[in-house]
C-alpha cells in the first residue's frame, strides 16, 4: 500500500464546496469543506487503483495580487 500526499485546491459555488486535486485532475465536492476534502480524498483513490501516476514533485502554491480597472 502506498501513501502519497497531493494538494486539494478549493473554491464555493453557491452552497457548495468544490475541491480539485490539479496532480491528478480529480474533482469532488461537499456542503462543508471537510466533506468535499474527504470526497476528493475518494475519489483520488479510486481513480489511482486504475490509473497510477508517477511520483512528482509537489506544486508550489501561492497567492498574488492584481489592479485593474
Amino acid at each position: 500500500m502506498t501513501i502519497r500526499t497531493f494538494t486539494a485546491v478549493l473554491h464555493k459555488e453557491n452552497d457548495l464546496y468544490v475541491a480539485e486535486c490539479p496532480e491528478v485532475g480529480t474533482v469532488s465536492q461537499g456542503h462543508t469543506i471537510e466533506e468535499a476534502v474527504a470526497n476528493l480524498k475518494e475519489a483520488t483513490e479510486l481513480y489511482l487503483e486504475e490509473f497510477p501516476v508517477p511520483e512528482a514533485p509537489r506544486p508550489l502554491l501561492t497567492t498574488f495580487e492584481v489592479t485593474y480597472g
